[in-house]
């Protein structure tokens, strides 16, 4: 398979920097540019980020040299660049400006950002459940006016870890679910040495947070119709998000009310025996076995369980009847695998191999 040349917009952010480790000696992407605000242009990214390096792993050593872009020079990043993974820290309506004239060189975009989600015909993808959502590209490239560029965009980070657990029960019609998010600070981009504030500590808000953990869930569920991503209209979620002493990994708890309620030994069948969309495209971040429960009774646990499958996995547990719903259980994935940076690289190569870079 021929490699595509990418950029990485936002490369010295902490999503960024996983973009960067991720695609080391990646068999599907060479990474041509990186990119940043005006700040950065002209250094070497290693410059870049002296002082701001957030990873316990090095600098790839392909990256080190290599000069950043700035972001906004559209010309000059998008000069032999097929593709461009976005982890950019700008307003929403910045975003949406630069995703869309990213688009409209002709570039693909694949967004870790929220900007773009709820864009009418911007897909919103966790490949394992809704890959089909490319089926609306044609209505937005006529809207762009591009023969090539488009936009897909990740979901929120906290959703991947309790969503993919209720796919695999959708036969069973969620209809209610009542989920909390104990959220790690990688989540905000920062470590504790750059928050010590938040070392022993619990903050009750995460701004933004309640609202996309409530309604984004609705268009991974949606369905292309008539050219339009249809949302789903269940289940009802009600959300609280928390951002919790932890260096990474999203827990999230959860309770849901069934219109068919399931015996525990269904539930339990289902996440074992899920298949999803992608587990015959040998996709190279693909987890082997994406849900994974465990039996015992004080797991997951963020430390011990977060880096399943190179942190692509959910792992979920503690699943019982509940007094008021149908049951209850509890699911943890990486924050900044599987939540941002690996899950946008996996959408990313989902496209590949779907042959929209040919």
């Amino acid at each position: 398979m021929k490699k595509t040349n990418i950029a990485v917009l936002g490369a010295t952010g902490m999503v960024g920097q996983r973009f960067l480790t991720l695609l080391e000696d990646h068999p599907y992407f060479d990474v041509k540019v990186l990119a940043a605000s005006p700040n950065s242009k002209g250094k070497k990214y290693s410059e870049a980020v002296e002082g701001k390096w957030k990873l316990d792993s090095q600098i790839p050593a392909y990256a080190r040299d290599m000069v950043v872009e700035d972001v906004s020079d559209i010309e000059a990043v998008a000069q032999g660049v097929e593709l461009v993974l976005c982890a950019l820290d700008l307003d929403s309506e910045s975003i949406v400006k630069i995703e869309e004239a990213y688009a409209k060189k002709e570039i693909i975009v694949v967004s870790n950002n929220s900007a773009n989600r709820w864009t009418p015909d911007v897909p919103v993808l966790i490949p394992e459940i809704n890959k089909d959502q490319l089926d609306i590209l044609y209505v937005q490239k006529k809207r762009l006016g591009t023969e090539r560029g488009f936009i897909v965009a990740k979901p929120n980070c906290s959703i991947q870890s309790y969503v993919p657990a209720l796919d695999a029960l959708k036969e069973f019609e969620p209809e209610q679910v009542i989920v909390s998010t104990y959220q790690a600070i990688s989540g905000s981009g920062k470590t504790f040495e750059q928050w010590p504030e938040m070392i022993g500590n619990v903050i009750p808000y995460i701004g933004g947070e309640e609202e996309k953990s409530e309604k984004e869930p609705l268009k991974i569920w949606a369905q292309v119709k008539d050219g339009k991503i249809v949302n789903a209209s269940k289940p009802a979620i009600s959300a609280q998000c928390i951002r919790v002493s932890v260096l990474d990994g999203h827990m999230a708890t959860v309770a849901v009310k069934f219109a068919k309620k399931p015996s525990r030994e269904q539930i339990l069948e289902s996440w074992a025996n899920y298949s999803t969309a992608i587990e015959d495209m040998d996709l190279p971040l693909a987890p082997k076995k994406f849900l994974n429960y465990m039996e015992e009774d004080n797991r997951p646990q963020p430390v011990l369980d977060r880096d399943l499958e190179k942190g692509m996995a959910v792992t979920i547990g503690r699943l019982r009847e509940d007094s008021i719903f149908d049951y209850k259980f509890v699911c943890l994935s990486h924050n900044t695998l599987r939540g941002a940076a690996g899950g946008a690289l996996l959408t990313a190569e989902l496209i590949k191999k779907m042959g929209y870079l040919d």
